[in-house]
């Protein structure tokens, strides 16, 4: 491919991507990631570092990095995570480390956050290509259909997710992408066509 390129030049998908897929509680971001990381053998996921206890099922540094709050804040603190939140009294945030060497490697990612973390890991200044996809589902009312479905919310904290998820709409045009989680099979097949597009991106490379 590069024989037909000038010099300084290439694609982008010749060094790892981070797609960065965000949205309001209810988009369906996990069950659309899940079936990304399946169907396309070049995404990695990456692995998020929290305080919250770990569950039974899960392992660390596959489901997630779990430290101790000290670690955390230590980690924060020495810039080594890309963005962090807190959530119901735990810390959650990406480590930096692990996501530039996976990219130096040449994986692309895929990065589950919220709304304003995905805008902080665009401004962290990493040397990768960061693309932005937000994830809606087709209506304000599927929205809260299927947040109110899962059974877990009392009526305060349905309706603080609704404010959050009103406030986190608002930053869609800060996005590269937007697509429409109606149907899953669909909204996965869109996420692919931009994941290749964006491989096949020509690009000027500053160094």
């Amino acid at each position: 491919m590069r024989e037909f390129l000038p010099p300084g030049w290439g694609v982008q998908g010749e060094r790892g991507i981070a797609f960065v897929i965000a949205g309001p509680s209810g988009a369906g971001k996990s069950s659309v990631i899940a079936e990304l990381l399946r169907r396309d053998p070049r995404l990695s996921f990456s692995v998020s570092a929290t305080t919250r206890p770990k569950r039974p099922d899960e392992v660390h540094g596959r489901d997630y990095f779990f430290v101790s709050r000290e670690e955390f804040l230590r980690l924060r603190e020495e810039g080594k995570l890309l963005e962090w939140t807190e959530y119901q009294g735990h810390l959650y945030g990406t480590p930096r480390e692990e996501v530039e060497r996976k990219l130096s490697a040449g994986r692309d990612l895929v990065l589950n956050v919220e709304v304003r973390g995905a805008l902080a890991i665009a401004r962290a200044g990493i040397p990768h290509p960061v693309v932005l996809i937000f994830l809606v589902p087709p209506s304000w009312e599927e929205l809260v259909r299927r947040i109110q479905a899962r059974g877990t919310e009392s009526p305060e904290a349905l309706k603080e997710r609704l404010r959050i998820a009103r406030a986190e709409i608002k930053e869609i045009p800060k996005f590269h992408y937007l697509v429409v989680n109606a149907d899953l099979g669909e909204a996965v097949e869109e996420i692919l066509c931009i994941v290749r597009a964006e491989r096949r991106r020509l690009v000027r490379w500053s160094g």
